[in-house]
Formats: structure tokens, C-alpha cells, sequence
């Protein structure tokens, strides 16, 4: 599944190629990949893109009209640049189609997971958003109050999208490895020294996977 590292790669390379660009319209192949109904998503036809964003695990893209292009990946999902008005891929769900060039979303696989939503406002973006704190952000302490808030252990404490943002499976095991600390150990066990520990492998390992992640695409 695309995690931090790689939609914070995705967004980047995608915003250098659509902000200030005009997207043209959008082509759905598959009636279950639109999660909304209202606004309709013919509403983005012509509009600009202001910036490009994450929520979560979700790559957003902004749009004039204060509308927002959600796109969550999901565990097969992929994002490709192709050329202008080119609407060919393999596996392809919806190509999202701008003056310089096509965005095909596509996913691997029969299950069908990923998904776009299209909203209206920062508010109901943010409704999207399932609360985790985005680790380069925070602070140690900030990072240490929110792992022990709940008793789990710290494998589960570390993928929960309701305690931070963007940590999932494929980089948790790492993370505990250059930790030092067992995947079941409990949070409410841990003391200063384990945590702060934890704090540093997380944001050296998504950075480092980030860094891998950039220079691989």
C-alpha cells in the first residue's frame, strides 16, 4: 500500500506538472471509483489547480472553486503521468485529463478499492481526515502524547490512522527495527528513553524511504 514516503513523492512530482494547470475533465471507467454524488464531478471540468496536498494517505488535489480531487490508493493503486489526452493503461480506473498532460489512476488485482471523492470546502476535506498527527511536524512531546493516549501495542499504535498520519505495515516493521522495540510491546510500557528512540526512527525511516522512493520513479 503507498504510504507517507510515496504519496509525499507522488505529490511532488504531480504538483510541478498540474498547479497552475487547467483540468480539462475527468474519465471514469469504473462506476464503484466515485465515492460522491454531489458536487457532481463534471463540477471540476475546466477548473484550475491551486495545489496538491495530502490527507492521510489520500493525495488531494485543490482546485479553484475551492473543490478538492480526493484520491485514495488504496493497497494496489497507482498514480502515472501520460502524455496529453492520452487514455490508455493497464488496469486503468479514471484518467484525469489536463492541459499538460493525463494523470491514469489505475489498480492492479480484481478488488476494487481505491477510490476518488470529490468535495466542496476545506471543511468537508477535512471530514476526510481521520485525525493521526503527521510526524515531521510534531514535536517529541507532541509525538510521545499521542502514542501513549491509547494502550496498544506499538505496531498497532503505529499504523492506526487515528494516532498518526500515513504509517502503515509496509514501514512500521522498519521503523520498530531501527527502534529497537518489539512490535507487541505495549505502549503504556515504554519509557522515555524507548520513546525517544521511536520518535527518531520514525522520521528517519520515512525519510530515508522517501529519499529511496524519489529517486526510484
Amino acid at each position: 500500500m503507498p504510504e507517507l514516503p510515496d504519496i509525499a513523492v507522488y505529490i511532488d512530482r504531480l504538483g510541478a506538472r498540474i498547479i497552475g494547470h487547467r483540468l480539462e475533465g475527468v474519465r471514469l471507467l469504473s462506476p464503484f471509483l466515485l465515492r460522491t454524488a454531489l458536487p457532481p464531478i463534471g463540477a471540476v471540468d475546466g477548473r484550475t489547480v491551486q495545489g496538491v496536498e495530502r490527507v492521510g494517505k489520500r493525495v488531494v488535489i485543490g482546485l479553484d472553486g475551492d473543490l478538492y480531487l480526493v484520491i485514495h490508493l488504496m493497497i494496489a493503486g497507482r498514480l502515472q503521468w501520460l502524455a496529453r489526452g492520452k487514455t490508455t493503461a493497464r488496469n486503468a480506473l479514471a484518467f484525469f485529463l489536463f492541459d499538460s498532460g493525463s494523470l491514469a489512476l489505475t489498480e492492479a488485482g480484481s478488488k476494487r478499492r481505491a477510490s476518488v471523492h470529490l468535495v466542496d470546502g476545506r471543511a468537508a476535506l477535512q471530514a476526510l481526515d481521520a485525525g493521526g498527527i503527521d510526524v515531521f511536524a510534531a514535536t517529541r512531546d507532541a509525538f510521545a502524547a499521542r502514542l501513549v493516549s491509547e494502550n496498544h501495542t506499538l505496531k498497532r499504535a503505529l499504523t492506526d490512522p487515528r494516532l498518526f498520519s500515513g504509517i502503515g505495515n509496509a514501514y512500521s516493521d522498519e521503523i520498530l527495527h531501527r527502534a529497537r522495540l518489539s512490535p507487541v510491546t505495549l505502549t503504556s510500557r515504554l519509557s522515555p528513553e524507548e520513546i525517544e528512540r521511536l520518535y527518531h526512527a520514525v522520521r528517519t525511516s520515512m525519510t530515508d524511504w522517501q529519499r529511496t522512493q524519489y529517486f526510484s520513479q
